[in-house]
């Protein structure tokens, strides 16, 4: 008898506060949303900030942005938050590949929701114009008669430019120098100053300073070409056939936020992003708007995981 009333007092506590939590979701949000995300100037930045500006009116509450550099630090205060929707992460790839590469403070699959994934960038091969080379077959047959000759600027750690710059090298059969740069900016200001020879970045960071001849373009790093950069060839039909790699950017909340508020987060961010205007201003940003639930972001992140893991073993890609 002091079982069953034990058992019915604990299943009426729990209805309690399952119920105060569904009601407390139902009312979210009631104060600002922060949205943490990587330095300013990035693709994460523009992607961050063009999301809280276009949730906050349907959501009913200001949405900030807070720049919190790059590496573990926008992760970690995102995973010391509570889990109550109001502190928010947008990140890029590196954010899920990071693990891979080094010990982090926390474990991305465990310690936090996936809500959306946000969008998709290739990127483009470029050199310094300085660079006798007109293709990625050239470079690549310069690079071979040279090595360690040429170098290049790469991102932070797990970056999607550092992995394609050492897969260019793994299956180009290259030898380069790779220089870690923590600031885009400087990156291709090394670049477009003759500083380092070649680079992988966005499209929306590059192709501006192609076309104004700063830069020469090469090729772009998407499994098949893209109207994001019409007429270049892709990687893989430069000789390097499988060659993909693309960056990506997406949205978190701490693990254990209720289930209510990740839909309702996921739902009014998903309805921004297949607007025509949001499509367009990230295609000026040199993303491909993606938009999807929850579960098929989770389901990309652990593909992506596992691609990488792979190409890790396969070059020894290490952190800078």
């Amino acid at each position: 008898m002091l079982i069953t009333r034990k058992v019915i007092w604990i299943f009426s506590l729990w209805m309690m506060v399952s119920g105060a939590s569904t009601v407390w979701s139902q009312n979210y949000p009631t104060r600002p949303i922060r949205i943490v995300t990587f330095g300013i100037g990035g693709d994460t930045d523009f992607a961050a900030r063009l999301v809280a500006q276009g949730i906050a009116v349907p959501l009913g509450e200001p949405v900030i942005v807070e720049n919190r550099g790059n590496g573990v630090i926008p992760g970690e205060i995102v995973f010391n938050a509570p889990a109550d929707g109001y502190t928010v992460l947008i990140a890029g790839g590196n954010f899920w590949l990071l693990p891979l590469f080094q010990k982090a403070p926390y474990d991305v699959v465990k310690d936090f929701s996936p809500v959306t994934y946000i969008g998709k960038s290739p990127l483009i091969l470029a050199v310094h114009p300085s660079v006798p080379a007109k293709s990625v077959k050239e470079l690549i047959a310069l690079a071979k008669a040279r090595p360690n000759a040429l170098n290049y600027a790469s991102g932070n750690t797990g970056a999607s430019s550092q992995v394609a710059a050492e897969l260019l090298e793994y299956m180009g059969d290259i030898k380069m120098q790779g220089i870690p740069y923590s600031s885009g900016s400087m990156k291709i200001i090394s670049l477009m100053s003759g500083q380092v020879d070649l680079m992988f970045d966005s499209v929306g960071v590059l192709m501006p300073n192609a076309k104004i001849g700063k830069i020469r373009a090469l090729a772009i790093t998407s499994a098949q070409p893209s109207m994001l950069a019409p007429g270049f060839p892709t990687m893989a039909a430069s000789g390097l056939p499988g060659y993909e790699v693309v960056g990506s950017t997406g949205m978190f909340v701490r693990s254990n936020t209720p289930a209510t508020i990740v839909r309702q987060l996921n739902q009014e961010t998903v309805r921004l992003l297949k607007s025509p205007e949001t499509r367009e201003r990230l295609a000026s940003d040199g993303a491909e708007v993606v938009g999807n639930s929850p579960e098929e972001f989770a389901t990309s992140i652990n593909s992506e995981q596992m691609t990488i893991a792979k190409i890790i073993k396969a070059t020894g890609i290490h952190a800078e």
